[in-house]
């Protein structure tokens, strides 16, 4: 199937009648996708048909509900290849990352299932019975950094229990929610019960104050994340799940292989151009020797790291950032770094490859009492030197943000430690803090969000417990209350 750069609303590819835009190949700067935002009318279109869907889909029996979901898995495990392409094209993703992205699209099936009986079961003992009911008609917004796998994660735990979904993708992604989309009607499943709308801010606001939308699963930046839950004030009949990224620490202390250690830690911050939620923004040492041999091999390690287009054949660590404004914001804030008293380790800069390009950057911002406590979405890592293991977690704690944390030391008894004490949703010892597991929670406290979003603990936002008391055999009456007549 082609791309269209059309909505998908009540089983019908349509136009949008909103504000023309497109989606950039950022690698190239050349034109990937063309559509337009949705007016109030296909908005509200999207919205009846996800209305009138909901009853038939609930009252499916959870094995046809997951048949479907089991021939849209196959059909994106038979062309894994083709959404990994689309990813990195529209992304900028070298194509061996997109290609992890694409194989935990397939995945998500099999594991949302597990989830779904592990998480929302049905129990019946002594008169008591337990089920979970959907929400309804839920808004899944999706970001640009993994835009197949994340907003994958909130649709699907959210079809398995009965719900029927609004999809508004990133705008700066649109191509690879509208080939999900077009699987998920070659998978056969019914008009309605998933529309596809694009917009901006506005159209989302429209989407997520409208009373027939009962649940909202948002992935992306605090600062949307945090307009959303504003909307939102007042409306505690609606769920809302947001996972929204961190600050995130990684504390190297006590450990032999420097090297090694460079390693996981370039892993932690550069990966995927550091535009995962997950990467390491701070690197916390120790103000010794220890901690100076991990700064030399970081700072040894980043003119290696190969970056440049990725659909070459000699696939680069990293390619370019989503769009050129992002290279610029992160080269600014290196600056704004540097007149705020931060010395540069290892000075990011631009690449020849193309605006969107720049190479990793290496701050070491000890001194600088008033750091930002901000996610930068950039290959770019702050260094901080601590005196004792205690200053280091305290450091690493002191962040508004919960997502991830990482220790990397030879001592187990210092890791026993970290993660007793450390605040983060996400803990790694001696490994990079970007990986995930998709039989794990996701999602952090503090402005990480809330409800562990798309991860295993997905199907628990997606449902609500009915508890039902249940009497047998006829009506009878035997208890005997104060005051009223038997």
């Amino acid at each position: 199937m082609s791309l269209s750069g059309d909505l998908y609303v009540d089983g019908q590819w349509v136009k949008g009648e909103g504000t023309p835009f497109s989606s950039v190949n950022p690698a190239t700067g050349d034109s990937l996708w063309d559509g337009c935002y949705a007016s109030t009318t296909n908005i509200e279109a999207s919205l009846k048909a996800a209305t009138l869907s909901l009853s038939d889909w609930q009252k499916r029996t959870l094995e046809d509900r997951f048949k479907i979901i089991e021939r849209y898995a196959a059909i994106a495990a038979e062309r894994k290849e083709e959404m990994a392409t689309l990813i990195s094209k529209e992304t900028g993703k070298a194509l061996w990352d997109a290609r992890t992205e694409a194989g935990a699209i397939v995945g998500k099936a099999a594991i949302s299932l597990k989830a779904y009986h592990e998480r929302t079961p049905t129990r019946e003992e002594e008169g008591k019975r337990l089920t979970h009911r959907p929400h309804g008609v839920m808004l899944v917004v999706g970001p640009f950094n993994f835009p197949g796998h994340l907003p994958n994660g909130h649709i699907i735990p959210a079809l398995i229990a009965g719900n029927t979904i609004i999809l508004k993708p990133s705008e700066l992604t649109p191509a690879v929610a509208e080939k999900m989309v077009q699987w998920w009607e070659e998978a056969g499943l019914p008009a309605g019960v998933l529309n596809l709308v694009h917009g901006g801010s506005a159209e989302t606001q429209t989407l997520l104050q409208d009373p027939r939308t009962n649940g909202i699963a948002f992935t992306g930046g605090v600062k949307a994340g945090l307009a959303i839950h504003r909307a939102l004030a007042g409306h505690p009949e609606k769920i809302l799940a947001l996972e929204l990224g961190g600050n995130n620490p990684l504390v190297a202390w006590s450990v032999g292989d420097a090297e090694a250690a460079a390693r996981i830690i370039a892993r932690s911050a550069f990966i995927t151009s550091g535009q995962r939620c997950t990467c390491a923004r701070r690197l916390i040492v120790g103000d010794n020797e220890d901690g100076q041999r991990v700064i030399d091999a970081v700072a040894a390690l980043i003119p290696h790291l190969q970056v440049g287009p990725p659909d070459t054949e000699d696939q680069p660590f990293f390619g370019p950032l989503i769009h050129d404004r992002a290279t610029a914001t992160a080269l600014a804030h290196q600056e704004a770094l540097t007149a705020a008293g931060g010395k540069p380790v290892v000075t990011a800069a631009p690449l020849n490859h193309g605006p969107a390009y720049m190479s990793a950057g290496l701050m070491d911002t000890t001194e600088w009492q008033a750091r930002d406590d901000e996610e930068l979405f950039a290959p770019f890592l702050q260094v901080i030197r601590k005196t004792t293991f205690d200053d280091a977690v305290a450091e690493a704690n002191a962040t508004r943000f919960g997502l991830a944390a990482g220790l990397l030391s030879d001592d187990e008894a210092l890791w026993s430690q970290f993660a007793q004490e450390i605040n983060a949703g996400i803990v790694n010892w001696n490994r990079q803090t970007t990986g995930a597991a998709g039989t794990a929670p996701f999602g952090g406290p503090g402005l990480s969000g809330n409800h562990r979003p798309a991860g295993y603990y997905a199907a628990d936002y997606c449902a609500w417990p009915m508890a039902s008391m249940v009497g047998a055999g006829p009506v009878a009456d035997d208890a005997q209350t104060p005051g009223m007549p038997s």
